[in-house]
């Protein structure tokens, strides 16, 4: 009896080992395909300064595409219309980002002298990612030493190029121009104390970015990340060399999967997205703007060359990301190619999309874009547009037109695949069954890097008002705080929040308030003023933008702010 006894407590024992250990699988295979949330996002795309100004850009259809304007350099100098001539371009146009000389070093605690030796990718990283912060209501000064994460894709070295030869060098060029202080300067302003990396996969370095801030919130290394990429051209280098290699359209336009596709044009951009885990965001009544359900990354590996696309390796990480995801081939929508507008690339990217998409259980053709036909190929930026641009489709569910398709270009079977190009806004299809919506972004880099990303509408629980489970929509009166680092900046703020409420009158005050009060930094130029209603917020602002004689809001100096951001 002895042994028997024994022996069943040895076997309980055992099943207890083995029930643990399938849990510790099943919290393991649920980590590795959690829902991650975007809880903010912050731009600087040609034309659009804000994900909304953005969408308008995209679903009116305009094309960003310009002369290469005169402050980057003299085009006529390096200009020659005949292609291979060496040290010229054939090119005269792209997309660009105005007024990227100016910056406000004193905000972010840096002396005029570091910030002239700066490279303005660096300041624009500054500026949008606290931008991000602030729309996610995350205020910077409550991050301080936390474990947030920070992701960046970057390219390019113009700015060094303008900077001089070594004479130039002295004590911040380093500091300014390294790669690694991109995303480094970035934690240090912000006092963030969670992983931190500069990725640089070339035209598929800011997706990867984002690939990575998924995977470190998944594995618990931190509880919020920033990601996203950033790229200018200020030197003509880019240009003569994608001259060189015949790889930029003639005639200044991005033709995807059109028959005169034979090129892309560069362009320039910033984007930042804050990512926080769905469960997370869900818990702090966060606003969700989309659900990343899965990404991947790989490599072409061996081919046909260097930089010649690789259609199995795309094919392999497009189910990789919908393995990850759980979301089946046929309930994907819409894919934000990478698009590049090349006769050779073109048709290699829709033969993968077709490879994975082209399924029985299809019943909607899948629409397929390319933000690159409106605002160019902005490079180490180009992958965070593309998610810019589907997280606002997937908000409005309307998919905007794809520009300059004209011809379908005659390499690509159109006949016998499920895919179409929009020319025009179309609606988003209705999902089947009671799935959410849902798109896909890809983007491959130059040296063989892609990655793709799965992102879903956000869950109707999530789009409910903050705090509706509260008292704080029911006050009659609410406060409402604002603040700046002078009067000027503080009328400018108060301008921009009346624009709001009169673009918005339907927001509900409590949680306008509760964002304002606590989602921002506090700084010495103060006001507060008190309303019951939208309309009243809004004439109180206005008022303080133009003050009246009927009203005086409650304004004032508060020199114990914060040292440093």
């Amino acid at each position: 009896h002895e042994l028997l006894k024994n022996a069943f407590v040895k076997i309980e024992q055992l099943q207890a080992k083995v029930a643990a250990a399938e849990e510790e699988k099943a919290q393991t295979n649920a980590r590795a395909a959690e829902p991650i949330a975007v809880v903010g996002m912050a731009c600087r795309f040609p034309g659009a300064e804000t994900p909304e100004a953005l969408w308008t850009l995209l679903s009116n259809g305009t094309d960003m595409l310009t002369e290469i304007p005169a402050d980057r350099w003299d085009v006529d100098a390096y200009y020659d219309q005949t292609p291979g001539t060496p040290g010229k371009m054939y090119v005269r146009r792209g997309a660009f980002l105005d007024g990227v000389d100016q910056f406000d070093p004193q905000f972010f605690g840096i002396s005029p002298r570091e910030a002239v030796s700066m490279d303005p990718q660096h300041r624009l990283l500054l500026e949008v990612s606290w931008e991000a912060l602030e729309r996610a209501g995350e205020a910077p000064a409550r991050l301080q030493r936390s474990e947030t994460g920070v992701y960046v894709g970057i390219n390019g070295h113009d700015y060094q190029q303008r900077l001089g030869g070594l004479e130039a060098l002295h004590t911040y060029a380093a500091t300014g121009n390294s790669f690694c202080f991109a995303s480094g300067r970035l934690s240090y302003v912000l006092g963030l104390q969670g992983p931190n990396m500069v990725v640089d996969t070339a035209c598929s370095a800011s997706l990867v970015a984002v690939h990575l801030a998924v995977q470190s919130l998944r594995n618990r290394e931190t509880d919020l990340a920033l990601a996203g990429g950033v790229q200018l051209i200020l030197a003509p280098d880019a240009a003569i060399a994608g001259s060189q290699m015949h790889s930029l359209a003639a005639d200044g336009r991005c033709k995807t999967f059109d028959a005169a596709a034979d090129g892309y044009i560069t362009g320039e951009g910033c984007g930042i997205v804050v990512l926080k885990r769905l469960c997370d965001a869900v818990a702090a009544k966060d606003q969700i703007l989309a659900v990343i359900r899965g990404s991947a990354v790989n490599h072409d590996g061996p081919g046909s060359g260097l930089t010649v696309p690789n259609k199995q390796a795309q094919t392999a990480l497009i189910q990789r990301a919908l393995a990850n995801s759980q979301v089946a081939p046929h309930l994907v929508s819409y894919v934000e190619a990478h698009g590049t507008g090349t006769a050779l690339g073109d048709p290699i990217e829709v033969r993968a999309l077709t490879s994975v998409f082209d399924v029985p259980a299809r019943t909607e053709p899948l629409r397929v874009g390319s933000i690159k036909t409106n605002i160019g190929h902005l490079v180490s930026a180009a992958g965070i547009a593309g998610l810019f641009k589907v997280v606002m489709a997937l908000q409005h569910e309307e998919i905007p037109p794809h520009l300059n398709f004209q011809t379908p270009s005659p390499h690509i079977d159109w006949a016998n695949i499920p895919i179409q190009v929009p020319t025009a806004r179309t609606p988003w299809p209705r999902p089947q069954g009671n799935a959410q919506p849902v798109a896909d972004v890809s983007s491959f880099g130059l040296p063989g890097t892609n990655a793709h990303v799965v992102v879903a509408k956000a869950p109707s629980a999530a789009e409910q008002p903050r705090g509706n489970d509260s008292q704080v929509n029911e006050r009659t009166a609410h406060l409402f705080t604002l603040s700046a680092r002078s009067k000027p900046a503080l009328r400018e703020l108060a301008q921009r929040y009346a624009d709001y409420l009169t673009a918005h009158p339907n927001v509900p005050l409590g949680d306008f308030c509760y964002t304002a009060n606590v989602g921002r930094n506090h700084w010495e130029e103060r006001a507060a003023l008190v309303a019951g209603t939208a309309a009243q917020m809004q004439q109180q602002l206005q008022a303080l933008v133009n003050p009246t004689p009927d009203f005086t809001p409650s304004t004032g100096y508060a020199p114990d702010h914060l040292a440093r951001p």
